[in-house]
């Protein structure tokens, strides 16, 4: 029906069709999938969750002077000093380092990120190599998001495709990248938002790619690579959506164009800091198929629940739920109603979606044609060779 550049010429004469995923559902029950299909150019999609595997390349421009860094703190929390002279690393997971008798403080990368994207000042205690070339042993300064060259996120996993719904059977309260379980099946806890949730609705990957303009954080970011553990042999349900943790992708994004409102450090009590980052992702309206996709509703989607009081790679499940039944708040398993909370905001996640329609909607943002399709053929390796030590 329409091609990439048909679509930017609609959305540089700002008269493109544009609707909300959840928009475009609503749409497709009223008046079905080929009219819908007629009518709408782009569909936004939205999340807003935790992405742990998230961090910050910065460069810090030389000193005189120069230095070579091979040890840095931002704020108290490690980066990464293992590239060029003054090219830094920072991980969204990584916790501040406290003296010795000092009381932890729930802190880490994702904080540090934050606070640069919203213009605040940021210690930096570097220590260097000395060389003929970098003279310079150790330096202090205080840095903002103006004061440095490159500052841009670079995640090698976001948006998973699906994950799991998190439980604990149980005797003890458990501490996880979910939050806390309360034993004796207390509490589920699942991830993502489910049926607004951006690869849920291309879930054969068609229209999403390396190349791929998106929002991220607040600004415009790009589909970098596949990402970390992407696995998407996942088994799947008939309308090809992934019944657990299947694609991910990489992305990449100017930091500095970035608005703290999408980009937030939060801390798992007795697990760790993270990083709570809008992402959206447009999908051309190419042909019915692809409306007939993005129109999977809740009901169609499933995770499963999985039992974090055995710690092993492979844990036992209490089998699927629909991603209805997780937003209806509680769940059953083995006959005992179970509550259950999102750890992805809903309401950021409809945000997103909306923000980048009302962009495109403007003439703000084009699509991209993909400049090299994401692999559907990789399969998960995990570390069974092992010794104990």
């Amino acid at each position: 029906m329409r091609t990439i550049s048909e679509i930017n010429e609609k959305i540089n004469r700002k008269c493109a069709v544009v609707l909300t995923v959840e928009e475009l559902k609503a749409q497709v029950k009223e008046i079905g999938v080929s009219k819908t299909a007629q009518q709408v150019d782009v569909i936004t999609t939205g999340t807003f969750e935790p992405m742990e595997s998230s961090g910050a390349v910065i460069n810090l421009g030389h000193t005189d002077p120069p230095i070579k860094i091979r040890r840095c703190w931002l704020d108290g929390v490690p980066a990464y000093s293992g590239f060029g002279a003054v090219d830094l690393y920072l991980g969204a997971s990584c916790a501040i380092e406290v003296m010795d008798g000092e009381e932890a403080r729930e802190r880490g990368g994702g904080h540090v990120i934050e606070d640069l994207i919203a213009g605040k000042p940021v210690q930096v205690r570097a220590q260097g190599q000395i060389t003929d070339c970098y003279p310079r042993a150790s330096f202090e300064t205080t840095i903002t998001r103006e004061t440095i060259n490159q500052f841009y996120l670079f995640n090698p996993r976001n948006l998973y495709q699906n994950f799991i719904v998190g439980v604990n059977g149980g005797d003890r309260p458990l501490f996880t990248y979910l939050g806390p379980l309360q034993p004796r099946l207390g509490n589920a806890v699942y991830s993502n938002p489910g049926g607004i949730s951006p690869l849920f609705n291309d879930p054969d990957l068609q229209l999403i790619g390396i190349g791929t303009r998106i929002f991220l954080g607040g600004g415009i970011g790009y589909v970098a690579w596949e990402g970390t553990q992407h696995f998407p042999l996942q088994k799947r349900l008939a309308n090809h959506t992934p019944i657990g943790p299947a694609a991910t992708l990489a992305l990449i994004g100017d930091a500095k164009q970035m608005d703290a409102r999408w980009v937030r450090g939060c801390y798992f009590k007795s697990y760790g800091p993270s990083l709570m980052l809008g992402v959206g992702v447009p999908l051309p309206v190419l042909n019915e198929e692809v409306v007939a996709r993005a129109a999977v509703q809740d009901q169609d989607l499933v995770a499963p629940v999985v039992d974090f009081a055995i710690p092993r790679r492979v844990r036992p499940t209490f089998g699927l739920v629909s991603y209805a039944q997780l937003k209806s708040g509680r769940i059953t398993i083995e006959g005992k109603a179970v509550r259950v909370a999102p750890l992805a905001s809903m309401f950021f996640s409809r945000q997103v979606a909306l923000e980048l329609k009302q962009w495109i909607t403007a003439g703000e943002f084009t699509l991209t044609e993909p400049v090299s399709p994401i692999p559907m053929e990789r399969a998960f390796l995990p570390q069974d060779r092992w010794t104990n030590l």
